[in-house]
């Protein structure tokens, strides 16, 4: 494996992709199919943000909680 392919794969890691998806794109990258891996990678960063967004609604909801609960212990 190239230096450049496992470079890509541990940020991929590094970057909380699934295991399935860095098996894709090692598959992909080991066919030479560069324009394809971009298209892959975008997909896997929309991945990404749709799980930062359900994160950050739950985040907002335990905010939600904590001030509801603040509220009520003040009066």
């Amino acid at each position: 494996m190239s230096e450049q392919m496992e470079s890509l794969l541990a940020g991929m890691v590094d970057a909380g992709c699934r295991a399935e998806e860095i098996e894709k794109a090692e598959r992909i990258l080991q066919a030479g199919r560069l324009s394809e891996l971009t298209r892959f990678l975008k997909q896997c960063r929309c991945g990404l943000l749709d799980r930062m967004h359900e994160s950050q609604k739950r985040v907002d909801l335990m905010d939600y909680l904590i001030r509801k609960t603040e509220n009520q212990s003040i009066k």
